[in-house]
């Protein structure tokens, strides 16, 4: 091994946030615990019988708890996705039908499930340039989305590599010091290329009076060069709270934004970000509706190739129809499986571990990865990785053999991060969903099955986010939707950067 590789640096020391309470139990399990515990003692005083009557109850409330699944959800969790499931069914909200047929008041193609009820507004920033901010009204929330084209790593010198990843790092630790920032979420959508920018690019180019051969070779260039091709799309969408104090109009909001956008863009910039610029509203509305039915990309890239935007509105950029199974999502002209993270890169990672699960997938419509980060503030960082850091050394203290080995090998990955927490790193918790959108049902199996090799050459794991397709779908969109606004218990993991 050469020198240089030797010399690459090395990136993890990520681990998942630890559930307080005794072992797989949680908090509640603890509470409940001690607390059956103590009613049992005290009705020991009176008879055997009554302690045993206050027991029995307490151990059979406790053992789904205690029992996990490989993903860490214990047995109420699974129980509670499945009656979810047969709620939702049941009432028939797992179908969606939209447009002039349906019931719905004003005959409009609005986006459906967690964006029924989002609006979509526009502003300008101080270079003049329109962005769309969409409001999650339910929750007070608006999110901006940012575009950009990274350079690639390819024919990169590695140590630029090495600087862009720092940067990169150093973009979302200051993430943590936006007032107001509930979360960012990068997606990285790929997808078989068309054809029609090249076609809008060359034909028009070509002169009535160039030679024959010369027009045939152009013609076929056009004709054939999509066909071993693809297109990358990078969006960041970062999402904003209330802040405290008085009220805020939407004007007053989107003002405020427009003045933090050109600090976040030369952020990324300096992240290899490749020019970086925000999404108008207009262009958010194309990148949904393309996503729910993939078959109009082409009439989108023309229409805005003749015309430079296509005018659609956001209450237009739903699908006509969706149905919602167990293990995908139907919509328009495409079907869409979903997976959730459940196990980030082990051990020590190079830059590139993440490279072929956001190269394009073989045999698939569309593909999106969504990291989703939630930034932590400084004050909430340090209490966090000094608990993490009692926490390890209780727990290397009391164990012994192997297990001692691992609870070592804790104690030293939380004496690492607290050590860069109190140099100045931020901390941030993280997840990672992956979207695979095909044809028809019967590609999916094929899909599976590429998904699962590239979470293998990534070293990842990850489950499919079965009885919430639709759900899952929606928060892989670039629309800033926090899966923990929507849930009651989330999963992340958490890295010092």
């Amino acid at each position: 091994m050469s020198t240089d590789a030797l010399t690459r640096p090395t990136y993890g020391n990520w681990r998942r946030p630890r559930r307080p309470g005794l072992g797989p139990l949680g908090l509640l399990g603890t509470v409940v615990a001690f607390g059956g515990l103590l009613v049992a003692l005290l009705a020991s005083l009176v008879s055997l019988a009554a302690a045993i009557i206050v027991l029995v109850p307490t151990g059979l409330f406790l053992a789904p708890l205690a029992l996990r699944t490989v993903d860490g959800r214990n047995v109420y969790q699974v129980l509670a996705v499945r009656i979810g499931w047969m709620r939702r069914k049941a009432n028939g909200s797992h179908t969606y039908v939209s447009g002039p047929l349906s019931r719905r008041p004003g005959g409009r193609f609005q986006p459906p499930g967690l964006l029924a009820r989002t609006k979509m507004y526009e502003g300008r920033d101080a270079y003049s340039r329109t962005f769309g901010v969409l409001h999650h009204p339910g929750r007070g929330l608006y999110t901006v989305v940012l575009a950009c084209e990274p350079d690639g790593g390819s024919l990169v010198d590695p140590q630029q590599v090495d600087i862009w990843v720092a940067s990169w790092g150093d973009w979302l630790a200051r993430l943590s010091h936006e007032p107001g920032l509930r979360g960012a979420q990068v997606v990285v959508e790929t997808a078989p290329d068309t054809g029609t920018r090249l076609a809008s690019e060359v034909i028009p180019r070509i002169t009535p009076d160039a030679p024959a051969a010369a027009r045939a070779v152009m013609e076929e260039v056009v004709a054939r060069y999509p066909s071993a091709s693809s297109e990358m799309h990078t969006y960041i969408a970062l999402t904003y709270g209330p802040t405290g104090g008085p009220k805020r109009d939407v004007d007053d909001i989107i003002t405020d934004l427009s003045m933090r956008l050109p600090g976040l863009l030369s952020g990324l910039v300096a992240a290899g970000g490749g020019s970086a610029y925000p999404l108008a509203a207009d262009r958010l509305a194309e990148i949904v509706r393309v996503a729910y039915d993939p078959a109009i990309a082409p009439d989108v890239l023309s229409a805005r190739a003749e015309h430079a935007t296509t005018g659609l509105e956001w209450d237009d950029a739903g699908p006509a129809a969706a149905v919602e199974t167990v293990t995908s999502y139907r919509h328009d002209s495409g079907v869409s499986r979903t997976w959730m993270l459940t196990l980030a890169p082990r051990g020590t990672v190079r830059s590139s571990v993440l490279r072929g699960l956001l190269e394009p997938a073989p045999g698939t419509r569309r593909k999106r990865v969504s990291l989703i980060y939630r930034p932590i503030d400084p004050a909430t960082s340090a209490r966090i990785v000094e608990s993490d850091r009692r926490t390890a050394h209780f727990m290397a203290g009391s164990r012994r053999g192997l297990v001692q080995a691992r609870a070592s090998s804790e104690m030293q990955a939380a004496e690492q991060t607290a050590a860069e927490e109190a140099a100045g790193a931020g901390l941030v918790e993280f997840s990672l969903m992956v979207t695979v959108t095909v044809d028809d049902e019967e590609q999916l199996q094929d899909a599976g099955i590429a998904v699962r090799n590239l979470q293998a050459s990534s070293r990842i794991l990850m489950r499919p986010a079965d009885r919430m397709q639709a759900s899952a779908f929606t928060c892989t969109l670039p629309v800033g939707l926090l899966p923990w606004e929507h849930t009651l218990v989330p999963y992340q993991i958490r890295e010092a950067l």
